[in-house]
């Protein structure tokens, strides 16, 4: 892409596209990356219209609508907005059914760990710089923490977490009991949860 994604992602010609054939990184591959460029490429240019009902955010220069569009004020959690994500990513006519594996939702009792991580990322800001705090649609309180075995491991060991499976509801409980914590930062604890989690024979 020339150093330049936003502007490839815009601006590509078909012929560009070319370039990309026979990607390959782990179980991800040039069907979804092509697919990925495709969507990308709508929203930005504000051309998409879902085979959905629900109306998406369109003439916008930023991902953050692609979520916050979907999210209500009084929500206390981000399942409306990763599900409306799901909805709104795979709502091109195209959409290919193998890309869908990549991009989860809290519809199909994911715990979406890489979204949630990618959502604090840009909505919670740190004094340290991990977390960026670019977007403002959607507030710090909102966010669910992001789940995985070693942050579940040690939620449980602690009585953080009682759910035996790591999944959307599992996330939920987790965030709830954090969020007695600090109401406006739950998630602000990950990185403490992962920590102890990872740690090699915890």
């Amino acid at each position: 892409m020339d150093d330049a994604p936003f502007d490839f992602v815009t601006g590509h010609r078909p012929s560009d596209l070319k370039g990309l054939l026979g990607f390959r990184h782990r179980t991800f591959n040039d069907t979804d990356l092509l697919y990925c460029i495709h969507f990308l490429h709508h929203h930005y240019t504000g051309r998409i219209r879902p085979v959905a009902t629900d109306t998406p955010p369109t003439g916008t220069i930023s991902l953050e609508s692609a979520f916050s569009t979907w999210m209500r004020r009084r929500d206390t959690d981000t399942s409306r907005a990763l599900a409306g994500f799901h909805r709104y990513f795979f709502s091109l006519p195209d959409a290919p059914a193998r890309t869908r594996k990549h991009i989860p939702s809290p519809d199909r009792g994911s715990s979406c760990k890489r979204l949630n991580m990618f959502l604090r990322w840009m909505v919670r800001r740190d004094r340290q710089g991990v977390d960026f705090g670019l977007w403002h649609g959607i507030r710090p309180a909102q966010l669910v923490c992001p789940l995985d075995v070693h942050v579940a491991r040690t939620a449980r060991r602690f009585g953080l977490l009682q759910r035996p499976q790591t999944d959307w509801q599992a996330a939920l409980e987790l965030t709830a009991e954090l969020r007695r914590m600090d109401p406006r930062d739950p998630v602000r604890y990950d990185f403490a949860l992962f920590g102890l989690g990872a740690e090699e024979g915890y």
